[in-house]
């Protein structure tokens, strides 16, 4: 029996755990957090992602999760409507084949589908790597050395993985911060399946009212200083970003203020990798490409990367040439989702007034019928 060992519990360590299990592997997934982990962004899974987490198996639990699509209102910086997108404009785009959730509810769906296939270690680090042709030994923190036929690293954007075998300098930092966090309860302002969005120059602030279980907060900004930002912590940086806001972002705020535990507050970076391995290391996800949220496309792209690479190694004995086969087959696809990620940030932090008005022209263009359908085509084309 092969065995992997795989650095971090998110999204893509818990896929590839799962997919490789199912292959006969035996997994042991290591996660630096003391438990498990949830925050509160929403993830749509389309294109090869919603096609990854139909052979993982994992779209009859997600139905459980489903938030659907909903109206979105956009709004002036005092919270009053400038004009709405119907739910049915993002029907007609996205297509059928498209599942929004939670990021928590994607995570807590893969935890359930292999916490039983496979051994997970929370709060362990690899302190070690050393790795020869036919093997890779990984030190742990709680004392153990295990051998293993593969190593992948999906510890995310600031893996210590990818930095103890691959060395430093593929971080592309990049002017902006992202915040996101679940709401309790409905939010005051925002009609209910709906979301209201506020884009002024250099930020967004978006809020969703799903139900009384189903609501979050988004908010990006462009600074100076990202590092800086994160260093004062999601309520004093945000509430400075966005404190002149009105609508339904004050009540948001103080929601932020009374509990920032389950936060994701970040600065936005890519990770722009030459090679994504190195023998019998690999690295998956965030720690390989990461295309930042402003691509929309991470959590699809973790679970197909994930599902790609346990059918490359399904294909060969070769370990190291199955990596190699299955990085040349899926890095379009994240380099892609990087030049459209770069692009993005011009919608979701404008530089000037001129860019939000031409933002605005284009999403009523959205609405017309002919301009809809092809939109949707034209999304068709970049998920195949």
């Amino acid at each position: 029996m092969r065995r992997a060992v795989i650095v971090g519990a998110g999204i893509a360590g818990l896929a590839t755990a799962l997919r490789l299990g199912r292959d006969g592997w035996h997994t042991l997934v290591v996660e630096r957090a003391p438990a498990r982990r949830s925050s509160g962004y929403l993830v749509n899974l389309l294109g090869s992602g919603y096609a990854a987490a139909e052979r993982l198996g994992l779209l009859p639990a997600l139905r459980a999760h489903e938030l659907g699509l909903f109206t979105t209102v956009l709004v002036h910086a005092d919270g009053r409507p400038k004009f709405t997108v119907p739910r049915a404009i993002a029907e007609a785009t996205l297509g059928a084949r498209t599942i929004t959730v939670f990021r928590g509810a994607l995570e807590a769906t893969l935890y359930e589908a292999v916490c039983d296939r496979t051994e997970i270690r929370f709060g362990t680090t690899v302190t070690g790597i050393d790795q020869d042709p036919d093997r890779v030994r990984v030190a742990l923190s709680d004392g153990s050395t295990e051998e293993a036929d593969l190593l992948v690293g999906a510890d995310g954007v600031h893996s210590a993985t990818r930095a103890e075998v691959f060395g430093t300098g593929f971080r592309v930092d990049l002017p902006y911060v992202v915040g996101a966090f679940p709401l309790a309860g409905s939010v005051a302002g925002v009609p209910e399946s709906s979301a209201t969005t506020f884009i002024g120059p250099g930020r967004t602030a978006a809020l969703v009212n799903l139900g009384p279980h189903g609501s979050s907060a988004f908010f990006t900004y462009r600074c100076a200083d990202p590092a800086a930002e994160v260093e004062r912590g999601p309520v004093d940086a945000l509430g400075a970003a966005f404190g002149d806001l009105g609508g339904g972002v004050p009540e948001a705020l103080r929601h932020l203020g009374k509990d920032p535990s389950g936060a994701y507050f970040d600065a936005v970076s890519q990770i722009v990798l030459p090679r994504w391995s190195s023998g019998r290391v690999v690295l998956l996800g965030d720690a390989a490409w990461c295309v930042t949220l402003f691509a929309g496309h991470g959590a699809a792209l973790a679970l197909a990367g994930a599902d790609q690479l346990g059918a490359a190694l399904q294909r060969h004995d070769d370990i190291p040439a199955a990596l190699i086969e299955w990085e040349n087959a899926l890095r379009p696809e994240a380099v892609k989702r990087q030049a459209l990620a770069r692009r993005g940030m011009l919608q979701y932090a404008p530089p000037s007034r001129f860019h939000i008005r031409m933002n605005d022209l284009a999403i009523r263009a959205i609405t017309l019928p002919g301009i809809r359908g092809l939109v949707r085509r034209g999304i068709e084309r970049a998920n195949r």
